[in-house]
């Protein structure tokens, strides 16, 4: 990924947060020859320096990804940024965002408690503490019998590239024009950027 110097991210636990916050990922890796790419979400466990997921066993790129280097791209909020914003007329328009690549290599999970751990990682992470659906609790014998239709995965991290395009190339004065005119967008993503840039003035 191109990352200028006032664009890189280099702070582990920022880009940890990120990965966390915004984990639906594009997995991609080469498959018959061609780029293959796969949406879906990955768990980040920072003690093994490691994503998890799983495939669909239909998806034949489980087939072809083990062993590749691959890549994992995460996609944080985005935002068009207007040049009619700007205290001059001498501007082009831009787009401000947030993203992380993560390298390594893919292994596929063949122990079945693996397995089940990955899974059941994925559902805490997303069911509410008080959720009457918890995985230990359903039928063991259910569970594996779905479990047959996928394919878990496991990244080992090597290289992670983070890049947040947050206007710092230009004057404070005229990031505090852009967030004054994405906060009156109204916009979900327009506020996300907004509010990170703030946090990026505040640093």
């Amino acid at each position: 990924m191109y990352v200028p110097k006032h664009f890189r991210v280099n702070d582990e636990n920022e880009i940890c947060r990120f990965i966390e916050n915004y984990s639906f990922a594009t997995l991609i890796s080469q498959h018959n020859g061609e780029p293959y790419a796969t949406h879906l979400p990955l768990t980040l466990k920072k003690s093994e320096h490691a994503l998890y997921g799983h495939f669909a066993r239909p998806n034949n790129q489980w087939s072809t990804a083990g062993g590749q280097q691959v890549l994992a791209i995460f996609q944080g909020p985005h935002s068009y940024i207007s040049p009619s914003w700007y205290e001059t007329k001498m501007a082009v328009p831009t787009w401000n965002y947030v993203s992380v690549h993560v390298y390594g290599k893919l292994e596929i999970i063949e122990d079945e408690s693996e397995i089940f751990n990955t899974l059941n990682d994925l559902t805490v992470k997303y069911e509410s503490p008080e959720s009457p659906y918890q995985l230990e609790h359903i039928d063991q014998d259910f569970i594996k019998g779905m479990s047959r239709g996928i394919v878990a995965l496991k990244i080992k991290i090597a290289r992670i590239e983070a890049k947040a395009k947050l206007s710092q190339n230009h004057p404070v004065e005229r990031q505090g024009l852009i967030i004054k005119h994405l906060e009156q967008t109204g916009q979900h993503d327009g506020l996300q950027i907004a509010s990170l840039m703030k946090k990026n003035l505040q640093k």
